[in-house]
């Protein structure tokens, strides 16, 4: 649970980072880098609260 937690802290951080980075670049590249990890940090997210509702409910 705790390595689950540091890695979507991690991964939160790396999208930040791009942003940061496209903000002061200007290069779109870091803008599409960052919207892709943070939707697949959403998605994954949304999946492991999802596995942990069911289990829950079991």
């Amino acid at each position: 649970m705790l390595i689950v937690r540091w890695l979507a802290l991690a991964l939160l951080l790396a999208a930040a980072v791009c942003f940061g980075l496209y903000a002061a670049t200007g290069q779109a590249r870091y803008k599409r880098l960052g919207f892709a990890i943070f939707k697949w940090t959403v998605i994954a997210g949304v999946g492991f609260f999802a596995v942990l509702l069911v289990e829950r409910l079991r």
